[in-house]
């Protein structure tokens, strides 16, 4: 699939840039024509002279060269490729793409690309753990861009952890995954949810969750990448999508959502809800804000409408109903229940005791079990990848239904 195409390679200042070399060589022997540029802190890792020896390019640096005179226009590099990874990406580097900071020719042309694009973070264990690594990482895949996600394993540092940036096989593999027009759901129609939804408690203040709406958005868009027509019902979220398949709804609310669930399920062929919807709401919502008065508050809360047991319930025989259970307890158990009960075709499991799994969290670690009650577990991914796992499921249970 890489025959042919384009591929910009942006190496930043890490020590996991010695692994560059061979995914140079594993692409060319692809068919694919490579260019790399560099942050001028990447060339203490890794020689231009190698790299440009292996793409058969000189190496980019600057926006303007002084030696030979030329200028190196990040426009003209973002429109040129058909996608643009940047592996190894630094902490430093994550900070400036989440935040729209371009003070090299990298992060220039990031700003400037047209294509898809593709990030391998790697660093100590640590900094990759730290709050603001994780909140630019979820930002930039807010943006529509694809994480790889790094493993766990033994790091420069001495130390053992996640941070390891993922093997040039292994990333060759993904980007063919991508290019790979599978066209498993040509023309079908899907309807997908995501996020949390928000109770109202008075003008200010709501009940809600800490869903970042991530695990929907990137279902949406792989289901969009593999043919289908969207409809997308999200909560309220910071996310944006970049599919021209993908039809967005904004709703807040349990009730509103279940509305729009209710009109766009008629013509759906599969359904994937995956948002956080509240299961209480309260019973009487005020008119204006509710001063503090030093005295307890009791609010009285009502059951909200189980928006996946209603679609159950009028579920046809050419329609597949996808649920999620999030679990911190008795988890396979719970999912199995929830499976039957709701008459789901497949449910997706991930547990809260599971480190990297979770809200607010750009990977995820599943379970699935199909209307058969079999089981497949999955490594810790991320959630892109966890997407492209959830549709290839549903592309092989449709077969088995009809």
């Amino acid at each position: 699939m890489l025959k042919g195409k384009k591929i910009l390679i942006g190496i930043t200042g890490s020590i996991a840039a010695y692994k560059i070399p061979l995914l140079i060589r594993l692409l060319k022997k692809e068919g694919a024509d490579v260019q790399v540029l560099v942050t001028p802190t990447a060339k203490d890792f890794v020689t231009p002279l190698t790299l440009a020896t292996l793409s058969g390019h000189p190496v980019l640096c600057e926006g303007f060269d002084p030696d030979d005179g030329a200028w190196h226009s990040h426009i003209e590099w973002g429109s040129w490729a058909d996608i643009f990874l940047i592996a190894p990406v630094s902490a430093n580097t994550l900070a400036k793409m989440a935040n729209g900071l371009a003070d090299n020719l990298l992060t220039t042309t990031y700003l400037a690309a047209k294509c898809p694009v593709f990030f391998a973070p790697a660093m100590d264990l640590d900094m990759y753990k730290h709050p603001a690594t994780q909140k630019n990482i979820n930002t930039i895949c807010a943006f529509g861009h694809h994480l790889i996600a790094p493993r766990e394993g033994k790091l420069a540092s001495g130390l053992c952890g996640a941070g390891r940036m993922e093997e040039p096989e292994k990333i060759v593999e993904c980007l063919n995954n991508f290019l790979k027009k599978k066209d498993l759901l040509k023309n079908k129609n899907v309807l997908v949810t995501a996020g949390p939804t928000y109770e109202s408690i008075d003008p200010v203040r709501f009940i809600g969750n800490h869903s970042s709406g991530l695990m929907g958005f990137e279902i949406a868009a792989v289901c969009a990448e593999n043919g289908a027509n969207v409809t997308l019902i999200a909560g309220p979220v910071a996310l944006t999508i970049t599919h021209p398949n993908i039809r967005r709804i904004d709703v807040v609310s349990a009730s509103q959502m279940y509305q729009q669930c209710i009109k766009a399920f008629p013509e759906a062929d599969i359904i994937i809800m995956a948002a956080a919807v509240a299961d209480y709401t309260p019973a009487e919502v005020s008119r204006q804000k509710i001063k503090k008065t030093g005295k307890d508050l009791f609010l009285t809360l009502k059951s909200t409408t189980d928006i996946l047991a209603a679609l159950g319930k009028i579920k046809s025989k050419n329609q597949m109903l996808v649920g999620f259970a999030l679990e911190t307890d008795n988890e396979s158990e719970n999912a199995l229940k929830k499976l039957k009960n709701k008459n789901l075709d497949l449910i997706v499991l991930n547990s809260l005791k599971e480190k990297g799994a979770g809200f607010k969290l750009s990977t995820n670690k599943v379970t699935m079990f199909n209307f058969k009650s079999e089981k497949k577990t999955f490594q810790l991914k991320s959630k892109h990848e966890v997407a492209i796992d959830i549709v290839n499921e549903i592309s092989k249970l449709r077969k088995d239904k009809i």
